[in-house]
C-alpha cells in the first residue's frame, strides 16, 4: 500500500469515482459528529477571517483499493475505510454550493455551478459514473438528491440530515461573518482539511484491509502517552517525581479527568484551540524544551500537580475553603458541562498566586453563570461557549479588576450576552419550557424562588418538586372559554393557547404534579394556596389565568432575574440588531425535511412571536430558503400570501407536492406531514424528550392511574388497549410496561436489553390516555441499535402503515409522528404482528452480540 497526506481538493482532482462497498455500513453519523468537525471547520474558517493562515487540520485516513472496472478515462476507486468523512465533506459542500445560489445574481450562481463541477460531479460522465462519491445502494437515493439538487434533497434519513446541518450552520456563520463566510469555508474544506490517503495496490484482499483497520486492541490514552514521556525524559529522578506528585494527582483525578486538566493546562497557556484529542502532541512539543534538564521536567510536573488540586475544588466545590466562592461553583456545578472550567480554574489560579480575592473571583464566576443563564432564556446556541471560554483567560483585560475583566470581555459585541431588554422580551414570549435541558430549566426555577427570600426556604435536595403548566398542556374546554376573553380578533383561544402555554409565566415548580393536573384554575389555586413555595403562593392569589395575568407574571419575573443575573456592561440593543427570533426562524425551515410543511402559528410558538408578525416577516423577506413550506392551520396556502420583491413566484402547492407531500381536492396539506412547533424545536435540538418521562420503575400506582385515565377518556376502546398491552407483556421476559411520571401517565412499550439497566432498554411505542395517541418513538429509536439503521425504521414504519388509520411520514422517521390510540383496539392483531416482528429485530441484534 502506499500513503500520502493530502488535501480534499487533491483527493478529487481528475475523472474519478469512489464507490462504497456493500459490506460497508449506511451513513451514520448524527450531529455530535457533524458538529464536531463543523467547529474545527468553521475554526480555520474564522482565522482566516482574522488575516491568520491557519495550519491544515488533520481529518483523518482514506484507505482505497483499485476497482478493476475502469472505463472511458473513468477511475474508480472502492472506498475500504474513511467513507463517513467522504460523505460528510461531500454533503458539506453540496450545502455550501446551493446556500451560494441561494444568495442570487450571475456571479453567486458561477460560483454554485463551479463548487458543483469542481467536487462533486464528474461533468464529462452519465449515470452512475456523473458522481464522484456513490454511496451504498441504501444511501444512493438520498445522497443524489442532496448532489443533484433535486426537490427531495434533505429527507429524513442520515444524508438529509446532515445536508440540512450544514445549511443551517452555513446561514448561521453567513449572518454572524457576512460576506466573506463562504468563501473562507470553501478553502478550508478544499485546502485545509488534511487527510491521509492509504491507497491499496491492485489484487489485494480488500475486506481482510478493512477488518485489520476496524478490529484494533485497547489505545493508550493522551494522559498515558503523556506519562509514559514525561517519565522517559526523568531516568534519574522519575521513582520519586511518580510517587511523590504524579501517582498522588492521578489516584486523586482519575484518568479521564486527569486527561481533561493536561487539557485546560494548555488552554492556561495560551493555546485556546488546543483540541483534547490532541493534547499529548501538543505537551509534548513543550516539555521537548526541557529535555535534558531533570529539574525543569520536575518543576513542571510540581506545577501541574498544583494546578490539580485547584481543579478538584471545581470537580468537588465543597473542598473551596471560601464560602463565597465554594457556592458559586457548586452553582456552575449544578448547571452542569464543563464549558466553564477554563475560566474558573484560570481565576482560582491567579487567587493562590495573590493577584485576585476569592470575592473577586466568586464575582467574576456569577458573570459566567448570569451570561449562560441569559442566553438560555434567549435560546441562544450553545455550541460557541467553548471558543469564548478558552479564549478568555488570555484575551481578558488585565488592567482592570478580574470580575470587572470578565463582564468587560463577555459584554464583547459578537459574544451574545443578552441585555435586559431582550431577556424581559424572551421571557415574556419564548417556550422556557423547550430551552436548554431539563436539570438547567430546574436551576433557573429554584433560583427564582430562592430570590424571594423566605422565612423557611424549601429543602430542594429532599423535595420532589417537578416543572407544571398552570395552563395545562392539554386543557379541558373550560380553559378555552376563559381564552376566548383574552383571544385577539384573529387569534383563537387554541393558537392563544400555543403561544402562551411554555412561556415562564405559566410555568413553577411543584409536587403536586399528579393532583394538578388539567384542573380548572380555581382548583389549582386551591392546592397552590398550601404551597411552601413563595412563587406558587402568588399565583394562588390570583383571581384568574389567562393572557393578562401569565403576561404580568412574566414581567415580574423578568425582573427578578434582572436582578439575579446582570447583564452586560452596556445593556442597551443596538438598533441595527436583527431580532433573534428570526434566526430561529430560518434555521427551524432549514432544518424541516423535504416532504414536510408547518403552520405561521408552530413557527411563532417555536420563535416566541405571533402569526401575524410570521406571515409578515416572509412577505417581507427574500432568500428565506423553506418559505413555501409554511401554511395556514388548515393546510392550505395563505390568502393574503405576497412573496417578497425578488423572491420566488412558485406555487406552494406545485413546490411541496414536487417533494412529496400530498394535497386534497380543496388544496388542502395531508395533516401527517405537518411539522409541529414541538417537531421544530426537536429538529433544533431544543425541545424536552419524553424519555424524561420514564418511571424507573413501573409501580402498581402508576399502572392503575394509566388504566383510571384509559377507561375515564377513552372508555370504547380501553379494555381492548388493555388486552393488547397485557399480549405485549406475553411476548417474552424480556418484554414490559414502563409509565410516565407526568400529569398525563404515558405508558412505554419496552423490550429490556440483557443484563444492563432497566432504563437502558428500546421501546417502539408511547400511549397516551388522555390525548388518545401513540407515539411512534423514531427519534429515541434512531440512536439505540439497531434501529440507529434508517433501513429498519423505515421497514418498521411501512408495516404500520399497511394497517388501516395509521399514516406516518417518511419525512418524520426522526421524529414521534402518532396514530389515533383506537387502532389499537380496532387493529389489534395487526398491531401485535408489527410489535413481535419489532422485537424479534432486537433480540437478533442482542443475540449477534
Amino acid at each position: 500500500m502506499h500513503a500520502q497526506e493530502i488535501t480534499f481538493l487533491k483527493l478529487v482532482q481528475g475523472q474519478i469515482q469512489f464507490q462504497v462497498p456493500l459490506y460497508q455500513r449506511t451513513y451514520s453519523w448524527t450531529r455530535a459528529e457533524l458538529q464536531q468537525l463543523w467547529d474545527d471547520v468553521a475554526d480555520l474558517a474564522e482565522q482566516q477571517l482574522a488575516g491568520v493562515t491557519p495550519p491544515s487540520h488533520f481529518l483523518g485516513s482514506v484507505v482505497l483499493a483499485p476497482n478493476g472496472n475502469q472505463a472511458g478515462g473513468l477511475q474508480r476507486w472502492l472506498v475500504v475505510d474513511g467513507q463517513q468523512r467522504l460523505t460528510t465533506i461531500m454533503l458539506a459542500l453540496a450545502a455550501l454550493r446551493d446556500h451560494v445560489r441561494l444568495e442570487g445574481g450571475d456571479a453567486a450562481e458561477r460560483t454554485a455551478d463551479r463548487i458543483h463541477r469542481q467536487f462533486l460531479v464528474n461533468e464529462f460522465h452519465d449515470g452512475d459514473a456523473y458522481y464522484r462519491l456513490l454511496p451504498t445502494q441504501a444511501d444512493r437515493a438520498a445522497f443524489v438528491a442532496c448532489l443533484s439538487g433535486t426537490p427531495q434533497a434533505g429527507g429524513a434519513d442520515n444524508i438529509g440530515s446532515a445536508y440540512r446541518f450544514f445549511l443551517e450552520m452555513l446561514e448561521t456563520g453567513q449572518k454572524q461573518h457576512g460576506a466573506p463566510w463562504a468563501g473562507v469555508v470553501e478553502t478550508a474544506l478544499r485546502d485545509l482539511l488534511s487527510i491521509v490517503e492509504i491507497a491499496a495496490e491492485r489484487g489485494d484482499n480488500v475486506y481482510r484491509i478493512f477488518e485489520s483497520i476496524n478490529n484494533t486492541g485497547v489505545r493508550l490514552t493522551q494522559s498515558d502517552l503523556l506519562r509514559n514521556y514525561v517519565f522517559m525524559l526523568l531516568p534519574h529522578r522519575g521513582e520519586r517525581v511518580y510517587e511523590q506528585l504524579w501517582l498522588p494527582m492521578q489516584q486523586a483525578l482519575g484518568p479521564k479527568n486527569l486527561e481533561l486538566l493536561v487539557w485546560l493546562d494548555l488552554v492556561l497557556r495560551g493555546d485556546d484551540k488546543a483540541k483534547q484529542t490532541e493534547i499529548y502532541r501538543s505537551q509534548q512539543q513543550r516539555l521537548d524544551l526541557l529535555a535534558g534538564d531533570e529539574a525543569a521536567v520536575e518543576d513542571a510536573v510540581a506545577e501541574l500537580s498544583r494546578t490539580a488540586g485547584l481543579f478538584g475544588r471545581i470537580l468537588d466545590p465543597g473542598l473551596e475553603p471560601h464560602p463565597g466562592l465554594r457556592e458559586q461553583l457548586r452553582r456552575l456545578g449544578n448547571w452542569g458541562g464543563r464549558t466553564h472550567y477554563p475560566v474558573a480554574l484560570h481565576l482560582l489560579k491567579l487567587v493562590s498566586a495573590g493577584t485576585a480575592t476569592e470575592d473577586e473571583a466568586a464575582e467574576a464566576l456569577g458573570f459566567v453563570e448570569s451570561y449562560m443563564v441569559r442566553r438560555l432564556f434567549c435560546e441562544s446556541r450553545s455550541n460557541n461557549y467553548n471558543r469564548v471560554f478558552n479564549s478568555l483567560p488570555r484575551d481578558m483585560d488585565r488592567s482592570l479588576p478580574v470580575a470587572q475583566a470578565v463582564r468587560s470581555y463577555l459584554s464583547g459585541r459578537r459574544r451574545g450576552w443578552p441585555t435586559d431588554s431582550e431577556l424581559t422580551a424572551a421571557i415574556r414570549t419564548k417556550p422556557f419550557y423547550w430551552a436548554g435541558q431539563s436539570h438547567q430549566r430546574m436551576f433557573v426555577l429554584k433560583r427564582l424562588e430562592e430570590s424571594y427570600r423566605a422565612a423557611e426556604p424549601v429543602d430542594f435536595d429532599r423535595s420532589r418538586l417537578t416543572i407544571e403548566h398552570i395552563l395545562p398542556q392539554r386543557p379541558a374546554e373550560s380553559w378555552f372559554d376563559l381564552l376566548a376573553d383574552d383571544a385577539e380578533h384573529d387569534e383563537t383561544p387554541e393558537e392563544l393557547h400555543e403561544i402562551l402555554l411554555h412561556t415562564l409565566g405559566n410555568l413553577t415548580l411543584s409536587a403536586e404534579n399528579g393532583r394538578l393536573s388539567n384542573h380548572p384554575f380555581q382548583r389549582k389555586q386551591q392546592i397552590l394556596q398550601g404551597s411552601a413555595l413563595r412563587m406558587n403562593q402568588e399565583i394562588a392569589a390570583t383571581s384568574r389565568w389567562g393572557r393578562p395575568e401569565i403576561q404580568n407574571r412574566a414581567h415580574r419575573l423578568a425582573a427578578r432575574a434582572i436582578s439575579l443575573w446582570p447583564g452586560p456592561e452596556n445593556s442597551r440593543s443596538r438598533d441595527d440588531d436583527e431580532w433573534p427570533g428570526w434566526s430561529e426562524l430560518r434555521s427551524a425551515l432549514i432544518a424541516m425535511p423535504s416532504g414536510t410543511w408547518t403552520t405561521y402559528g408552530d413557527l411563532a410558538q417555536l420563535i416566541g412571536g405571533h402569526p401575524k408578525n410570521v406571515g409578515q416577516y416572509l412577505g417581507a423577506t427574500s432568500g428565506v430558503k423553506g418559505a413555501h413550506r409554511v401554511l395556514t392551520a388548515n393546510g392550505q396556502v395563505s390568502p393574503t400570501l405576497r412573496w417578497p420583491a425578488g423572491g420566488p413566484r412558485d406555487n406552494p402547492v406545485e413546490l411541496l407536492m414536487a417533494e412529496g407531500v400530498p394535497f386534497d381536492s380543496a388544496g388542502r396539506a395531508k395533516r401527517s406531514f405537518r411539522l409541529t412547533a414541538e417537531d421544530l424545536a426537536t429538529l433544533l435540538n431544543k425541545a424536552p424528550e419524553t424519555a424524561d418521562a420514564v418511571a424507573r420503575d413501573a409501580g402498581t400506582d402508576r399502572s392503575a392511574r394509566f388504566a383510571t385515565q384509559l377507561r375515564t377518556n377513552q372508555p370504547e376502546t380501553a379494555e381492548e388497549v388493555l388486552n393488547l398491552l397485557q399480549a405485549w407483556s406475553q411476548l417474552g421476559p424480556d418484554c414490559r410496561l414502563e409509565y410516565g411520571k407526568a400529569v398525563e401517565t404515558s405508558c412505554f412499550l419496552m423490550v429490556d436489553k440483557g443484563a444492563q439497566s432497566r432504563l437502558n432498554g428500546i421501546w417502539p411505542f408511547a400511549l397516551y390516555p388522555v390525548l388518545g395517541t401513540v407515539e411512534v418513538v423514531f427519534q429515541h429509536l434512531r440512536p439505540r441499535p439497531p434501529f440507529d439503521d434508517v433501513a429498519l425504521r423505515r421497514e418498521f414504519m411501512l408495516r404500520l402503515n399497511k394497517i388501516d388509520g395509521i399514516e406516518l411520514a417518511e419525512a418524520k422517521l426522526d421524529l414521534r409522528p402518532s396514530f389515533p390510540l383506537e387502532v389499537l383496539a380496532l387493529r389489534s392483531g395487526p398491531v401485535l404482528a408489527a410489535l413481535e416482528w419489532f422485537v424479534d429485530v432486537v433480540r437478533q441484534h442482542l443475540a449477534e452480540g
